[in-house]
C-alpha cells in the first residue's frame, strides 16, 4: 500500500483542527492514534512529529489511556484527573499544531499553535460541561455513557480524518460551535472544576466552603 503523501496546505489545516479538538477530549486516545494510524500508513507525519511512531510513546499513551478509562468513571478521581489535564491537553495541542508547522512562517505557526491550544480548551470545556450537566445525576450510567461517548467520539474522528478530513473537521467545527454558544455555561464550568478539585485536595467536600 503505498503512503499517503504529507498533508499540505487546507487538508493540513483540516487534520490539525481535527486533532487539536481530540486532544481536548482524550490526549492519550489522540496521540497513541497518531503514531498508530502512522505506522499502519494511513496517515503521514511530518517529520518533527515522526517520535509519536515510536512503539514506546505508543505503549505509554495506551496505558494511559486505559487509566483514563477506567478513572475517568471514579467519583472524586475522574475530577481530580480531568482538572489536571486542563493542564496537559491544550499544551499537548498547542505543540502538536506546533510542531506539524515547522514548515510555515514563524507568525504563521505561532497562528496554527495559537489555534491549537483554543481548539482543545473548546473541547476541553465542551466536556467538562457535559459531564456538570449530567453529574447530579444519582446513577452512574449516565456519566459512564459520556465518557465512552467521548472516547468513541475521538477514535471516530481520527479514523475519519485519514479518509475524509474535511468532513472530520466539519464535525469538529460544528462540535466547537455549539460550544461557543455555550461559552458562559463551558466556563462556569470549567471555573467549577477547578474550585472543585482543590476543595478536594485541601480535604473540603466539594461545594463546601473551606474552614475560616
Amino acid at each position: 500500500m503505498a503512503m499517503p503523501s504529507l498533508p499540505s496546505g487546507p487538508e493540513l489545516t483540516a487534520i490539525l483542527a481535527v486533532v487539536c479538538f481530540s486532544a481536548g477530549l482524550n490526549v492519550y486516545a489522540t496521540v497513541g492514534m497518531l503514531g498508530l494510524l502512522a505506522r499502519a500508513g494511513m496517515l503521514t507525519l511530518p517529520p518533527s512529529l515522526h517520535g509519536l511512531e515510536s512503539w514506546y510513546v505508543i505503549g505509554a499513551c495506551s496505558a494511559l489511556f486505559l487509566l483514563e478509562f477506567v478513572g475517568d468513571k471514579i467519583p472524586v478521581f475522574d475530577l481530580l484527573w480531568n482538572a489536571t489535564h486542563t493542564f496537559v491537553r491544550v499544551p499537548v495541542a498547542a505543540f502538536l499544531a506546533y510542531a506539524a508547522t515547522s514548515q510555515l512562517p514563524p507568525w504563521e505557526q505561532s497562528l496554527a499553535t495559537l489555534a491549537g491550544a483554543i481548539l482543545a480548551l473548546a473541547a476541553h470545556g465542551g466536556k467538562t460541561a457535559a459531564r456538570a450537566m449530567v453529574a447530579p445525576s444519582p446513577e452512574p450510567f449516565s456519566n459512564a455513557a459520556l465518557s465512552l461517548s467521548e472516547d468513541a467520539l475521538v477514535v471516530f474522528l481520527m479514523w475519519l480524518l485519514t479518509k475524509h478530513p474535511y468532513a472530520a473537521a466539519g464535525i469538529a467545527m460544528a462540535c466547537v460551535a455549539f460550544i461557543l454558544v455555550m461559552a458562559r455555561w463551558v466556563v462556569e464550568s470549567l471555573r467549577n472544576l477547578l474550585r472543585d478539585a482543590e476543595q478536594v485536595v485541601s480535604g473540603t467536600h466539594p461545594g463546601q466552603s473551606p474552614n475560616p
